[in-house]
């Protein structure tokens, strides 16, 4: 399997736009700032939420929000997807008659950005999944892993502002995904793997922001054993990945990282002697001289 199936594509017109301003010191800028618009998902006939996003690959987005809020099922047959932008609605279409009036009357709010809630038996089948304990990481993997993915072109080092996650497989990134909520960026790969036939139990996700309990339960659902951020830990978070047995890494910056669950599938074959530290452009959230405390500098991962 290739590197990046799909990545990021910051020069594509429709994901940002230029804007005009002042400096620290009055002096004129203009600047790139991303894109967010309206998606409005139907399930067959039935509306589902509107969500906001940049606007890429809204098919993906659509299948993976369905899969992941257990909407669709693993045998579900997929008869069309019609995406409609101008009037910005995506309908994705199922041989199987469904109806979630029920389901959507249930929802809570969530501690992430650009979704707000989430359906209120989002974790119906957390407890069925089993994730393959021969899964394995080595450190040497990651750190290729993390210089790979800071060294590809994107848009948080166009305009910031953004998430990013990563399907990965060894030193191999597939797929890397961003938009303006990680729950979109999640979403988006989960469809990419249901559509394109992609199997979990081999693969890592890396992603940019929060280990909540929203991101470890897509994580388990989507059946990969190992969950990778730059961004540190919540308690429910942590709980919820001991729980499942699933392999969670956290604040994996430059040669540094914290396992708190799951480090039974880390292979320790590199101290990260050769693993080189991240220049500053490349840092976000969390990543700055003073260390792990603290120093949220960057708005882009909250």
């Amino acid at each position: 399997m290739e590197e990046f199936l799909l990545r990021p594509e910051p020069e594509d017109p429709r994901l940002t736009q230029s804007v005009r301003g002042i400096d620290e010191t009055g002096q004129p800028i203009e600047t790139r700032v991303v894109m967010e618009r309206p998606l409005t998902l139907f399930l067959n006939g039935q509306e589902i939420v509107t969500m906001m996003t940049i606007g890429d690959y809204p098919d993906y987005l659509a299948v993976g929000y369905l899969l992941n809020q257990n909407m669709l099922r693993a045998d579900d047959e997929i008869v069309g997807i019609d995406y409609d932008e101008e009037l910005e609605v995506v309908v994705v279409r199922t041989a199987r008659a469904t109806n979630y009036e029920e389901k959507l009357k249930k929802k809570i709010r969530t501690s992430g950005c650009a979704q707000g809630t989430v359906f209120g038996d989002l974790m119906e089948k957390f407890d069925e999944i089993d994730l393959n304990p021969e899964a394995r990481l080595r450190t040497s993997d990651l750190y290729a892993l993390s210089k790979k993915i800071n060294g590809a072109p994107s848009l948080y080092l166009t305009s910031g502002a953004i998430h990013g996650c990563v399907l990965c497989q060894g030193a191999r990134p597939l797929l890397y995904m961003e938009d303006v909520g990680r729950h979109n960026a999640v979403d988006k790969i989960a469809g990419y793997m249901f559509l394109e036939g992609i199997g979990p139990e081999d693969k890592m996700f890396y992603t940019t922001g929060r280990l909540t309990s929203e991101m470890v339960i897509k994580t388990v659902q989507m059946g990969i054993p190992i969950l990778v951020s730059r961004s540190g830990f919540t308690a429910w978070g942590v709980d919820l990945a001991q729980q499942a047995g699933l392999t969670l890494i956290g604040r994996a910056k430059g040669k540094r990282f914290i396992a708190l669950s799951g480090s039974e599938r880390i292979v320790f074959d590199s101290d990260g002697s050769d693993a080189q530290e991240e220049s500053r452009r490349h840092r976000r959230k969390g990543s700055y001289e003073g260390g792990y405390g603290g120093g949220d500098r960057d708005d882009s991962e909250s």
